[in-house]
């Protein structure tokens, strides 16, 4: 006979925890959610493999929706947009669909190489010496630049 307090992990409780993920639970959100501490919800991963494989995929496609639109915000892209307008003397708004261009972002440009081409886009840091002993040494400056292999 197993002592303790039986568990309230139900088994639907996967696939909510999974749409919750795609929203961008945290395993604390989703502990609020289903009232309980977030201990557990680990403890829940660790004793139900569903339940944790329902956790892993939310959050990995909530990732990648992320991670697309980190793309989108630095090559740029087009959206759908109304513009409304009400005319004077006019009894009705009049609504003017069109294609609005997002410009791209230069700090989501810049992040992306960053964690994608980390040899091409780290950022590199120069340290001058000067003076006797190390004295009156500049503050290192942060320059970013692209590293150019030679092939």
């Amino acid at each position: 006979m197993a002592g303790g307090r039986p568990s309230k992990f139900k088994p639907e409780f996967s696939e909510q925890a999974r749409k919750l993920c795609l929203l961008g639970a945290t395993d604390q959100e989703i502990a609020d959610f289903f009232e309980v501490e977030v201990r557990t919800i680990y403890r829940w991963k660790a004793e139900n493999n569903q339940f944790c494989q329902a956790l892993k995929a939310g959050k990995a496609e909530a990732d990648d929706r992320v991670e697309r639109s980190l793309y989108q915000q630095a090559i740029g892209y087009e959206q759908d947009e109304v513009k409304i307008f009400m005319p004077a003397n006019a009894e009705a708004p009049v609504y003017a669909p069109y294609r609005a261009r997002i410009a791209p972002n230069v700090t989501a440009a810049i992040f992306w190489l960053k964690n994608r081409k980390k040899e091409d886009w780290r950022d590199k840091l120069d340290h001058e010496h000067s003076g006797p002993g190390g004295k009156d040494l500049p503050a290192p400056q942060f320059v970013i630049q692209p590293v150019v292999s030679k092939s």
